[in-house]
Protein backbone atom coordinates (compact mmCIF):
# COMPACT_ATOMS: atom_id res chain seq x y z
CA UNK A 1 0.00 0.00 0.00
CA UNK A 2 3.30 2.25 0.14
CA UNK A 3 2.59 3.23 -3.56
CA UNK A 4 -0.48 4.55 -2.88
CA UNK A 5 -1.27 8.25 -0.67
CA UNK A 6 -5.40 8.78 0.53
CA UNK A 7 -6.38 12.52 0.00
CA UNK A 8 -9.68 12.26 1.14
CA UNK A 9 -12.68 9.54 1.73
CA UNK A 10 -15.42 9.79 -0.80
CA UNK A 11 -17.68 7.55 -0.31
CA UNK A 12 -18.92 4.50 1.25
CA UNK A 13 -20.53 2.00 -1.18
CA UNK A 14 -21.93 -1.33 -1.13
CA UNK A 15 -18.68 -2.97 -0.44
CA UNK A 16 -16.64 -0.68 1.66
CA UNK A 17 -15.28 3.00 1.85
CA UNK A 18 -13.46 4.65 -1.09
CA UNK A 19 -11.16 6.90 -0.70
CA UNK A 20 -9.58 9.42 -4.35
CA UNK A 21 -5.74 8.88 -3.66
CA UNK A 22 -2.84 9.64 -5.78
CA UNK A 23 -0.23 6.33 -6.86
CA UNK A 24 3.04 7.85 -5.95
CA UNK A 25 4.66 6.34 -8.88
CA UNK A 26 3.23 7.93 -11.58
CA UNK A 27 1.58 11.14 -9.54
CA UNK A 28 -2.08 9.55 -11.28
CA UNK A 29 -5.19 10.38 -9.06
CA UNK A 30 -6.90 6.87 -8.57
CA UNK A 31 -9.86 5.41 -6.32
CA UNK A 32 -8.97 3.19 -3.66
CA UNK A 33 -11.84 1.01 -2.58
CA UNK A 34 -11.04 -0.53 0.94
CA UNK A 35 -13.45 -3.80 0.79
CA UNK A 36 -14.88 -4.74 4.11
CA UNK A 37 -15.32 -8.90 4.46
CA UNK A 38 -17.92 -10.59 6.40
CA UNK A 39 -15.25 -12.80 8.45
CA UNK A 40 -12.43 -9.90 8.31
CA UNK A 41 -10.81 -12.52 11.50
CA UNK A 42 -10.34 -15.65 8.89
CA UNK A 43 -8.83 -12.72 6.60
CA UNK A 44 -8.76 -12.60 2.37
CA UNK A 45 -10.95 -15.76 0.98
CA UNK A 46 -8.69 -16.93 -1.89
CA UNK A 47 -12.05 -17.22 -4.13
CA UNK A 48 -12.61 -13.68 -4.14
CA UNK A 49 -8.71 -12.76 -4.87
CA UNK A 50 -8.86 -14.77 -7.68
CA UNK A 51 -12.48 -13.79 -8.91
CA UNK A 52 -10.89 -9.94 -8.58
CA UNK A 53 -7.73 -10.64 -10.31
CA UNK A 54 -9.73 -11.75 -13.18
CA UNK A 55 -11.26 -8.49 -13.28
CA UNK A 56 -7.82 -6.98 -14.68
CA UNK A 57 -8.49 -8.81 -18.05
CA UNK A 58 -11.41 -6.42 -18.42
CA UNK A 59 -10.23 -3.64 -21.01
CA UNK A 60 -13.14 -1.93 -22.34
CA UNK A 61 -14.25 1.95 -22.95
CA UNK A 62 -17.35 1.41 -21.17
CA UNK A 63 -15.73 -0.41 -18.13
CA UNK A 64 -14.08 1.43 -15.33
CA UNK A 65 -10.49 0.55 -15.18
CA UNK A 66 -9.21 -1.60 -12.53
CA UNK A 67 -5.11 -1.15 -12.37
CA UNK A 68 -4.52 -3.28 -9.34
CA UNK A 69 -5.32 -5.57 -6.04
CA UNK A 70 -3.54 -5.06 -3.24
CA UNK A 71 -4.47 -7.91 -0.36
CA UNK A 72 -2.67 -7.70 2.65
CA UNK A 73 -3.30 -10.26 5.64
CA UNK A 74 -6.78 -8.94 6.43
CA UNK A 75 -7.93 -5.99 3.81
CA UNK A 76 -8.15 -6.05 -0.04
CA UNK A 77 -8.11 -2.79 -1.87
CA UNK A 78 -9.17 -2.26 -5.39
CA UNK A 79 -7.85 0.15 -7.70
CA UNK A 80 -9.50 2.22 -9.97
CA UNK A 81 -9.16 4.60 -12.38
CA UNK A 82 -11.10 7.73 -11.03
CA UNK A 83 -14.03 9.18 -12.21
CA UNK A 84 -15.88 11.80 -9.52
CA UNK A 85 -19.49 11.74 -11.20
CA UNK A 86 -22.19 9.14 -11.71
CA UNK A 87 -25.55 9.03 -13.19
CA UNK A 88 -27.59 9.77 -10.18
CA UNK A 89 -25.70 13.00 -9.33
CA UNK A 90 -25.45 14.06 -13.03
CA UNK A 91 -29.83 13.17 -12.98
CA UNK A 92 -30.69 14.85 -9.91
CA UNK A 93 -27.98 17.87 -10.56
CA UNK A 94 -29.58 18.34 -14.32
CA UNK A 95 -33.68 18.16 -14.05
CA UNK A 96 -33.99 19.27 -18.05
CA UNK A 97 -31.73 15.79 -19.05
CA UNK A 98 -35.17 13.90 -19.49
CA UNK A 99 -35.57 16.45 -22.66
CA UNK A 100 -32.40 15.46 -24.34
CA UNK A 101 -33.12 12.17 -26.10
CA UNK A 102 -29.68 12.53 -28.11
CA UNK A 103 -27.73 11.92 -24.56
CA UNK A 104 -30.07 8.98 -23.06
CA UNK A 105 -29.55 6.83 -26.58
CA UNK A 106 -25.92 7.62 -26.19
CA UNK A 107 -25.98 6.78 -22.08
CA UNK A 108 -28.24 3.82 -22.37
CA UNK A 109 -25.71 2.89 -25.78
CA UNK A 110 -23.00 2.60 -23.64
CA UNK A 111 -24.54 0.87 -20.93
CA UNK A 112 -25.52 -2.13 -23.24
CA UNK A 113 -21.94 -1.93 -24.51
CA UNK A 114 -20.54 -2.07 -21.51
CA UNK A 115 -22.61 -5.36 -20.70
CA UNK A 116 -22.23 -7.17 -23.36
CA UNK A 117 -18.56 -6.80 -23.21
CA UNK A 118 -18.54 -8.20 -19.30
CA UNK A 119 -21.24 -11.18 -20.22
CA UNK A 120 -19.42 -12.23 -23.38
CA UNK A 121 -16.83 -12.82 -20.44
CA UNK A 122 -19.00 -14.73 -18.76
CA UNK A 123 -19.06 -11.82 -15.90
CA UNK A 124 -22.10 -10.55 -14.10
CA UNK A 125 -23.00 -7.55 -12.39
CA UNK A 126 -25.91 -8.26 -10.58
CA UNK A 127 -26.39 -5.33 -8.68
CA UNK A 128 -26.47 -2.12 -11.40
CA UNK A 129 -27.99 1.04 -10.39
CA UNK A 130 -27.08 4.90 -11.72
CA UNK A 131 -24.89 5.56 -8.62
CA UNK A 132 -22.39 2.56 -10.06
CA UNK A 133 -22.63 4.55 -13.44
CA UNK A 134 -19.90 6.92 -13.99
CA UNK A 135 -19.37 9.74 -16.14
CA UNK A 136 -16.00 11.15 -17.59
CA UNK A 137 -17.01 14.88 -17.89
CA UNK A 138 -14.21 15.57 -20.54
CA UNK A 139 -15.89 13.28 -22.73
CA UNK A 140 -19.12 12.05 -21.87
CA UNK A 141 -18.25 8.59 -21.65
CA UNK A 142 -19.88 6.35 -19.65
CA UNK A 143 -18.40 3.59 -17.46
CA UNK A 144 -19.48 0.66 -15.47
CA UNK A 145 -17.81 0.35 -11.57
CA UNK A 146 -17.92 -2.53 -9.62
CA UNK A 147 -18.67 -5.15 -12.28
CA UNK A 148 -17.94 -8.80 -10.97
CA UNK A 149 -17.50 -7.47 -6.89
CA UNK A 150 -20.92 -9.45 -6.28
CA UNK A 151 -19.55 -12.69 -7.46
CA UNK A 152 -16.60 -12.21 -5.09
CA UNK A 153 -18.05 -10.97 -1.98
CA UNK A 154 -21.51 -11.68 -2.26
CA UNK A 155 -24.69 -9.27 -2.85
CA UNK A 156 -24.72 -7.76 0.62
CA UNK A 157 -27.87 -6.03 2.25
CA UNK A 158 -26.70 -3.45 3.40
CA UNK A 159 -23.66 -0.85 2.97
CA UNK A 160 -20.61 -0.20 4.91
CA UNK A 161 -22.92 2.13 7.37
CA UNK A 162 -25.75 -0.20 7.46
CA UNK A 163 -27.60 1.52 5.27
CA UNK A 164 -29.86 -1.02 3.30
CA UNK A 165 -28.54 -1.68 -0.45
CA UNK A 166 -31.21 -0.28 -2.86
CA UNK A 167 -33.71 -2.97 -4.11
CA UNK A 168 -34.94 -0.82 -6.96
CA UNK A 169 -33.34 -1.99 -9.69
CA UNK A 170 -32.66 -5.62 -8.58
CA UNK A 171 -34.50 -8.83 -10.50
CA UNK A 172 -37.54 -10.26 -9.14
CA UNK A 173 -35.50 -13.98 -9.90
CA UNK A 174 -32.72 -12.77 -6.98
CA UNK A 175 -35.56 -11.04 -4.97
CA UNK A 176 -37.58 -14.24 -5.02
CA UNK A 177 -34.48 -16.06 -3.66
CA UNK A 178 -32.95 -17.82 -7.14
CA UNK A 179 -29.84 -19.15 -6.84
CA UNK A 180 -29.75 -20.11 -10.90
CA UNK A 181 -29.91 -16.51 -12.51
CA UNK A 182 -27.80 -15.38 -15.51
CA UNK A 183 -27.54 -12.70 -17.62
CA UNK A 184 -31.22 -11.60 -17.71
CA UNK A 185 -30.84 -9.99 -14.22
CA UNK A 186 -28.22 -7.03 -15.47
CA UNK A 187 -30.88 -6.61 -18.27
CA UNK A 188 -33.39 -5.99 -16.37
CA UNK A 189 -31.56 -3.59 -14.31
CA UNK A 190 -30.74 -2.03 -17.72
CA UNK A 191 -34.38 -1.53 -18.37
CA UNK A 192 -35.36 0.10 -15.01
CA UNK A 193 -32.24 2.70 -15.72
CA UNK A 194 -33.59 3.23 -18.89
CA UNK A 195 -37.09 4.20 -17.68
CA UNK A 196 -35.81 6.63 -14.81
CA UNK A 197 -33.60 8.64 -17.27
CA UNK A 198 -36.88 8.91 -19.61
CA UNK A 199 -39.52 10.03 -16.51
CA UNK A 200 -36.56 11.31 -14.26
CA UNK A 201 -38.14 9.21 -11.33
CA UNK A 202 -37.18 5.36 -10.42
CA UNK A 203 -40.02 2.82 -12.35
CA UNK A 204 -40.01 0.46 -8.93
CA UNK A 205 -38.71 2.70 -5.76
CA UNK A 206 -39.69 -0.46 -3.25
CA UNK A 207 -38.38 -0.19 0.16
CA UNK A 208 -38.17 -3.70 1.53
CA UNK A 209 -37.75 -6.95 -1.03
CA UNK A 210 -41.36 -7.71 -0.72
CA UNK A 211 -42.34 -3.94 -1.59
CA UNK A 212 -40.13 -4.14 -4.31
CA UNK A 213 -41.80 -7.25 -5.57
CA UNK A 214 -45.09 -6.07 -5.23
CA UNK A 215 -44.47 -2.63 -6.87
CA UNK A 216 -43.45 -4.63 -9.79
CA UNK A 217 -46.52 -7.01 -9.64
CA UNK A 218 -49.11 -4.20 -9.57
CA UNK A 219 -47.31 -3.13 -13.20
CA UNK A 220 -46.58 -6.64 -14.11
CA UNK A 221 -48.73 -8.83 -13.14
CA UNK A 222 -48.14 -11.41 -10.36
CA UNK A 223 -46.16 -14.24 -12.26
CA UNK A 224 -47.95 -17.64 -12.12
CA UNK A 225 -46.54 -21.14 -14.10
CA UNK A 226 -48.38 -19.79 -17.20
CA UNK A 227 -46.72 -16.67 -17.26
CA UNK A 228 -43.43 -17.66 -15.99
CA UNK A 229 -42.49 -21.37 -15.25
CA UNK A 230 -41.06 -22.31 -12.57
CA UNK A 231 -41.37 -19.39 -10.41
CA UNK A 232 -43.80 -21.48 -8.24
CA UNK A 233 -40.55 -23.37 -6.94
CA UNK A 234 -38.52 -20.07 -6.23
CA UNK A 235 -37.49 -20.11 -2.41
CA UNK A 236 -38.88 -17.00 -1.42
CA UNK A 237 -42.47 -17.24 -3.85
CA UNK A 238 -45.57 -17.82 -1.86
CA UNK A 239 -48.99 -18.94 -3.39
CA UNK A 240 -50.42 -16.39 -0.80
CA UNK A 241 -48.83 -13.38 -3.12
CA UNK A 242 -52.02 -11.15 -3.94
CA UNK A 243 -53.18 -11.46 -7.63
CA UNK A 244 -52.70 -8.26 -9.70
CA UNK A 245 -53.44 -8.50 -13.49
CA UNK A 246 -50.64 -7.17 -15.53
CA UNK A 247 -51.13 -2.91 -16.52
CA UNK A 248 -49.08 -3.20 -19.92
Amino acid sequence: MEQYEKVEKIGEGTYGVVYKARDKATNETIALKKIRLEQEDEGVPSTAIREISLLKEMQHGNIVRLHDVVHTEKRIYLVFEYLDLDLKKFMDSCPEFARNPTLIKSYLFQILHGVAYCHSHRVLHRDLKPQNLLIDRRTNALKLADFGLARAFGIPVRTFTHEVVTLWYRAPEILLGSRQYSTPVDVWSVGCIFAEMVNQKPLFPGDSEIDELFKIFRVLGTPNEQSWPGVSSLPDYKSAFPKWQPQV
